[in-house]
């Protein structure tokens, strides 16, 4: 996908409305239009990435350094018990828009919601054998 073509670039642009709750000159944050609470909230960075591991790690840094802000503000505004900061990578992973964005999604303690982790238990070896091949890449 191009920028050209991206609906999160559009909404950098001005060319799709959004409910903005903060702007400077690297990120927006707004509103999502299809909440899973109140106060769903969006960040993206204005430059195009499709995907965390694309985008420099200057950008991600300064990303980082208003995610907490923003996050804190979702928090104290729905009076919630906590929240989660999300970013799905891929469609396996369930992003929709291929234009890297965080999900900050306010959480109250019995909310149901991601409430389930399916975890597992690795079978011998295996988990030294997957460490090896991530650490090999990085």
């Amino acid at each position: 996908m191009s920028a050209d073509d991206c609906l999160f670039c559009k909404m950098v642009a001005g060319q799709i409305p959004v409910t903005k709750v903060y702007e400077d000159d690297v990120i927006l944050a707004f509103l999502d239009i299809g909440p899973i609470s109140d106060g769903h909230t969006l960040v993206i960075p204005k430059q195009h990435y499709e995907q965390l591991h694309d985008c420099p790690a200057e950008l991600l840094a300064q990303i980082a350094s208003r995610l907490g802000k923003i996050a804190g503000a979702v928090s104290s505004a729905m009076n919630s018990d906590g929240y989660n900061v999300l970013c799905n990578n891929g469609r396996a992973a369930g992003q929709v828009i291929n234009h890297l964005h965080f999900h900050i999604i306010s959480r109250n303690n019995g909310d149901g919601l991601l409430s389930r982790w399916p975890s597992y238990k690795y079978k011998a070896g295996q988990i030294e054998s997957i460490a090896a091949r991530i650490c090999e890449l990085l």
